[in-house]
């Protein structure tokens, strides 16, 4: 999940119950505003029965106009003594002339008169329905919530986009490099310190990485180039001492034995140093070369090497793949793709070549009884099963070259195959 999604998430969820302890408290806050304003109309009303009362004077109607109604009850003091003289409270009255039930704010006074006698005035105003007023706060708070929640978000969104710019040109930089090819420098287009020194960061993490890269390949370079020789030296001594020294036959056998070691170590040597060539861009020059013509080529070797395997091998590369390469590396790009797929078939399977011109991309495919590590196939040194002979690094030179020129060079394992495809682009 993206940062500035968690962050949209978090703030919606922070939100929410501070909405609903904002709904409550202003619920309450309301409830009590229009009690107060109630008990203060309810005990003017009564404080004007109670002095009518006392004076003799004539009460108000029950049927006046006004919403307040009463009702005077004598009582006796026991009544009066185990009761409270003022007490307020909500209840449902029955209203006679709208023949049903509403809720009402009732103020119970109890008093005396001149003469000692308790009585029990009740005064009822009508008020509103809570429950409906729960409801209607309930709904706009749903509807303010969902509006803050999008003004938030949205301010958050064009905030966090507008700070963070700095951090997604490092994040695109990043993607982009690639040690050993030339890249752009890291941007530097803001005033934030923290950003300033992420940057600066990433800088010196690259400058490392291209120092270790360069180091890496002057070793390799270096090893590979001073191998040549000696190997090639010991390779000519065993040969001569075969042909030249009488020995028995086992000692023959161990003598053929380090040969085709030399052998294989002079072949991953010189791999070794074709790679180092690559990634160092010693192959500036470039012509045009038929990668069709070259298919055929080493389909017809490959398979005069492996015929004793009976493979059958299809090759549609009738017209001509004309690309813009090195050809010494074209050849090794082609190559290493057929060969591969020779190598690592076994015997009375099938090879596929398919060289589409249309298409501008070479397949290489051949069965299979499972899938190989699609990660790691083009890495040096990974082989999905060991042949003798293999230096694994066949595929890592066709990565290697597709690289270099920026080709699409992909791996896939489908209905009992593996699918080798390169894409040049147009």
């Amino acid at each position: 999940m993206k940062l500035i999604y968690r962050i949209a998430l978090r703030l919606s969820l922070a939100l929410l119950p501070l909405m609903a302890l904002w709904a409550a408290l202003f619920y309450y806050a309301m409830v009590g505003e229009i009690n107060d304003e109630a008990d203060d109309a309810l005990e003017d009303y009564s404080t004007l029965i109670i002095a009518r009362m006392l004076a003799g004077r004539e009460l108000p109607a029950l049927n006046s106009g006004s919403n307040n109604s009463y009702s005077i009850t004598p009582v006796d003091k026991a009544y009066a003594d185990t009761h409270p003289h003022i007490d307020y409270y909500d209840a449902n009255i029955f209203i006679p002339e709208k023949e049903e039930t509403e809720p009402a704010r009732v103020l119970v006074t109890i008093f005396t008169d001149s003469d000692g006698l308790y009585y029990e005035l009740k005064v009822a105003t009508p008020t509103f329905e809570k429950d409906d007023l729960l409801a209607a706060i309930a709904y706009w708070v749903v509807i303010l919530y969902v509006t803050l929640l999008v003004i938030t978000i949205g301010l958050t969104i064009w905030v966090f986009q507008r700070s963070m710019r700095p951090l997604y040109e490092l994040l695109r930089w990043l993607d982009n490099y690639i040690p050993g090819r030339k890249t752009e420098p890291i941007p530097d287009n803001t005033t934030v310190s923290e950003f300033r020194r992420l940057n600066e960061a990433a800088q010196r993490a690259a400058d490392r990485s291209e120092e270790l890269f360069e180091r890496q390949k002057q070793f390799i370079g270096n090893a590979s180039h001073e191998l040549q020789t000696p190997l090639a030296v010991i390779s000519s001594r065993i040969e001569w001492l075969v042909d030249n020294t009488p020995t028995d036959e086992r000692q023959t056998v161990e003598l053929l034995k380090m040969q085709r070691t030399l052998s294989h170590m002079a072949r991953l040597n010189r791999t070794l140093l074709l790679l180092t060539k690559i990634d160092n861009g010693q192959f500036p020059e470039s012509t045009e070369v038929d990668i069709a013509a070259l298919a055929r080529e080493q389909a017809e070797l490959c398979g005069e090497i492996y015929a004793s395997r009976h493979l059958a091998v299809t090759v549609a590369a009738s017209q001509p793949l004309v690309v813009r390469m090195n050809e010494s590396l074209a050849a090794t790009l082609v190559t290493n793709l057929i060969k591969n797929a020779f190598a690592h078939s076994d015997k009375g399977c099938s090879v596929g070549i398919d060289a589409d011109a249309g298409r501008r991309r070479l397949r290489v495919t051949n069965d299979g009884s499972a899938p190989l590590d699609g990660e790691r196939i083009f890495e040096r040194f990974y082989q999905g099963a060991k042949r003798e002979g293999s230096t694994g690094l066949g595929l890592a030179l066709a990565g290697a070259v597709a690289r270099y020129y920026g080709l699409s060079l992909t791996y896939r394992y489908e209905q009992g195959r593996h699918t080798f495809e390169v894409v040049w682009p147009r």
